[in-house]
């Protein structure tokens, strides 16, 4: 069996893993919508059908001011323990096993959000909150540690499998643990047994609140990449005396929320952090969880044959494919969706107060919603795609697993459309993986792929087919500026379509995701000197919270010279620009002179079709270039590709 070590049960105390793999905790967001406990079940039900060994839910709150925000889970009410049956029923039912996890965000609570003033071990602001946290007292952390066990306690009463507590990723227990953010000086802070006390008071009031058949899962930080934290040495100790208080898994995390070092971004290399956890499982003598980028079965089963760890966690994973477990037990490799860590759809949606989903999988907190309902004989249709871009590659792919005739059609030489810049930049590597799915989906569902050729309006197949599906992505957008259709000023798609090279030096004008993009490619191919002009003040605009941050970071270590609020350009040549920023003329001199200023819609075909009378659906950057991205190109194609 391929990747036999992942599928070998694990008993711990009266619960049995099925599989090596967790599926870690992700708040999603789904429980505040319409039908949001019916949302959530299904959620979890779709990957509790598939192979995992246990799903940890999304932080539940254990007491009021603990919440991390709107729509978050609860477990403080004993209404609680009746509102999460159907979906601890739901999860069984589909063969799947859940743990809820007891949460307490500490300083990273909002007031705006919970309308509560945040708590903390000391009065210290988080750099990510505006609000300054209240300081526990020596009776509200007794009553906290309470909370955490009352919690404990209605869960097992609702029907979870067991219990994981939250103790990393800068949440209150970590607070406690790190004296960074604990400057006490009572029982509770100072040494480290005094910081320690606070998680192993609770670990041992959760495991008397379950008794001695529960699991009990802490979720424990195996380093905060935070200047002055917690020592690995420390850690180890932490790790060796949770376990002493009950602890019967510890599942390693990583990094805080406010750290600067990237922890689960597509920079960060597969399995990077794993020798943290590998370490704290050479201390301690109950399995330890090793997680952060692991997003392939094979690497999964390869950390637990090789190292010292007993189980995986993989989290978003599961949501761009619910199915990732069974491939792997199948060796189903190449029909995995595989996670790109991009976080567009996931924690750039939580960080916005959105429901959670996946860039590459939208059906992802949409169970109930998006359906893939078979074509009969007589609704099948012959549906010619142009562009192979990401919109028409989810088009044609869901088009001809429903059961349509698919042509697909697109004028360069390989899909992905502008997903093939993207998998060309440094780190960036993983939009491989999305463009090696689409093509094996393509292959397995029957699509007719014709690559390097054109629909023309007058071309025998716009006549045999039932509908055309435009997807036919953006035109670059040439801004208005004397010069610039000077010869030796150049798009950026000459750039990354190796029209023409990088020069030592170059300017760029633009500020947005493809001019940082183009920036790092030019970088990487031996650009010395680059310089980005915008008229707006903030760079990488568009970018997701999770990772704008992580881009600009990496752009000034390149040193690359951001210039914006650009009042006005006067003109361009072959190797200068001339503009006013701040009232003051400047001229700015190099090599290569690179547009990356915007996108324009591209229709023009469309128009052609329509006037012919044949039935035109126009998606993704052909119909809207303001503000797209992949993540809006394949939601728009599923949900066409379901109505055709």
């Amino acid at each position: 069996m391929p990747c036999d070590a992942l599928y070998e049960p694990l008993n711990v105390r009266n619960f049995t893993f099925k599989t090596r793999v967790i599926m870690g905790s992700m708040h999603v967001g789904l429980e505040g919508m319409e039908r949001g406990i019916e949302r959530l079940t299904e959620f979890y039900k779709r990957r509790a059908s598939q192979d995992v060994g246990l799903i940890v839910t999304g932080g539940a709150a254990v007491n009021p001011e603990g919440s991390g925000g709107v729509d978050f889970m609860t477990i403080y009410e004993e209404e609680d323990i009746n509102r999460w049956r159907p979906l601890t029923d739901g999860v069984h039912e589909a063969g799947g096993a859940i743990a809820l996890q007891l949460f307490h965000a500490g300083r990273y609570a909002y007031k705006d959000l919970t309308g509560i003033d945040p708590v903390a071990p000391s009065p210290l602001q988080s750099p990510i909150n505006p609000d300054i946290p209240a300081e526990l007292t020596d009776d509200q952390v007794v009553r906290t540690i309470r909370d955490f066990a009352g919690g404990a306690k209605r869960a097992k009463d609702a029907g979870f499998d067991a219990v994981e507590i939250m103790g990393s990723e800068g949440y209150l227990i970590n607070q406690f643990m790190s004296p960074v953010t604990n400057h006490r000086t009572d029982r509770w802070g100072g040494t480290l047994e005094k910081r320690m006390r606070f998680s192993l008071d609770i670990t041992r009031a959760v495991r008397e609140a379950v008794g001695e058949d529960f699991p009990v899962l802490f979720r424990m930080s195996g380093t905060d990449l935070i200047d002055g934290s917690t020592t690995e040495e420390e850690t180890l100790i932490w790790a060796q005396e949770l376990v002493n208080a009950g602890a019967d898994i510890l599942n390693v995390g990583i990094g805080w929320h406010e750290s600067k070092t990237p922890t689960i971004s597509m920079k960060v290399p597969r399995k990077h952090f794993v020798p943290v956890a590998e370490t704290i499982a050479g201390t301690v003598d109950v399995p330890v969880v090793a997680s952060n980028r692991i997003n392939d079965p094979r690497d999964a089963d390869n950390i637990l044959k090789n190292g010292r760890c007993s189980l995986v966690s993989m989290a978003r994973p599961f949501l761009a494919d619910p199915d990732i477990v069974t491939k792997g037990r199948d060796g189903k490799f190449e029909d995995i969706n595989t996670c790109i860590a991009c976080n567009q759809a996931c924690l750039d949606h939580v960080f916005e107060l959105k429901p959670a989903s996946c860039l590459v999988n939208p059906e992802a907190g949409r169970e109930i919603d998006f359906t893939m309902a078979a074509v009969s004989n007589a609704e099948k249709k012959h549906i010619v795609v142009v562009g192979a871009g990401p919109a028409g590659l989810e088009t044609a792919r869901v088009a001809a697993e429903r059961g349509h005739k698919v042509t697909l059609i697109d004028e360069r030489d390989e899909l992905g459309g502008q997903l093939n810049y993207s998998k060309r930049i440094p780190g960036k590597e993983e939009f491989y993986e999305t463009i090696r799915y689409f093509r094996v989906q393509l292959e397995k569902h029957g699509v007719d792929v014709r690559l390097g050729q054109s629909l023309t309006p007058n071309d025998p197949l716009v006549d045999e087919t039932d509908e055309i599906v435009i997807a036919t992505g953006i035109v670059p957008r040439v801004p208005d500026i004397p010069g610039s259709d000077h010869p030796h000023v150049h798009s950026y798609r000459d750039i990354f379509d190796g029209v023409v090279a990088p020069a030592k030096s170059a300017i760029i004008i633009g500020g947005g995701g493809i001019a940082c993009d183009l920036s790092l490619f030019m970088h990487e191919r031996g650009t010395k000197s680059i310089s980005m002009l915008q008229r707006n003040r903030s760079f990488a605009r568009g970018i997701g919270k999770t990772t704008r941050w992580a881009t600009i970071m990496e752009l000034k270590q390149i040193g690359v010279n951001m210039i914006g609020e650009i009042e006005s350009y006067q003109s361009m040549d072959d190797s200068s620009v001339t503009f006013t920023r701040k009232r003051e003329t400047a001229t700015l001199e190099a090599e290569q002179i690179i547009l990356a200023a915007g996108q324009l819609v591209n229709r023009s075909l469309a128009e052609v079709l329509e006037q012919k009378g044949k039935i035109v659906h126009v998606i993704g950057g052909a119909k809207d270039a303001l503000g797209l991205d992949a993540k809006k190109a394949i939601y728009d194609g599923t949900v066409l590709a379901r109505a055709l």
